[in-house]
């Protein structure tokens, strides 16, 4: 029996999903012993685990190895989702500030900050990798920081302050580091104008 399944990707992020002459492609099919149909027109990506595998789990893994490139990460970033304790989860800004371009532009700008700043931020307080693309903002890290990440995105996004945010954050760091019976140090706050 074959095992696949597939995903679509904005087609602007094909030529990223197979590499320089293949290279991504090629990396992905044998590492993971798959085999990629990459459809240019449409943006779907078909992918095919080889008859040898038996391990299914595998095909969904790439199918979030290749999700990620869609959403804009490059594909050594996307490849820690090879990591069994991470995930991909993807916000549709559409579904928080409607259709209006400028809405989106704006959200996004927050979330980035001046120079990349609070992206950063975002990424060092949660242990995460953050990515704006499109109408999308993707999240990569462990499964347990993703809810923490989403919550504070969902939060800027619905006009939290900046200083609001990294105090939740901090907070939870706090707390997690407690819980886990381990001496925390935290690091002066940077002053932000954002």
């Amino acid at each position: 029996m074959e095992h696949r399944t597939f995903t679509r990707i904005p087609r602007d992020r094909i030529g990223v999903v197979i590499g320089p002459k293949g290279r991504v492609r090629a990396s992905l099919e044998k590492r993971f012993q798959v085999e990629l149909e990459v459809e240019s027109d449409t943006g779907n990506v078909n992918i095919i685990l080889a008859p040898e595998h038996n391990d299914v789990t595998t095909i969904f893994t790439v199918r979030n190895i290749i999700q990620a490139i869609g959403r804009g990460f490059s594909p050594e970033r996307a490849m820690i989702l090879a990591n069994d304790e991470h995930d991909i989860l993807i916000i549709d800004l559409e579904e928080h500030v409607g259709n209006s371009k400028n809405a989106q532009n704006r959200v996004k700008g927050r979330i980035i900050g001046r120079g990349g700043k609070s992206r950063a931020l975002l990424e060092e307080l949660t242990d995460t990798l953050i990515s704006i693309y499109g109408g999308t903002v993707a999240i990569i890290g462990p499964y347990e920081a993703l809810p923490i990440a989403k919550e504070s995105i969902i939060m800027l996004i619905n006009g939290a302050f900046h200083k609001t945010v990294w105090n939740h954050l901090y907070a939870y760091r706090r707390k997690m580091k407690r819980e886990k019976g381990e001496l925390w140090y935290e690091p002066p706050r940077r002053r932000t104008r954002e």
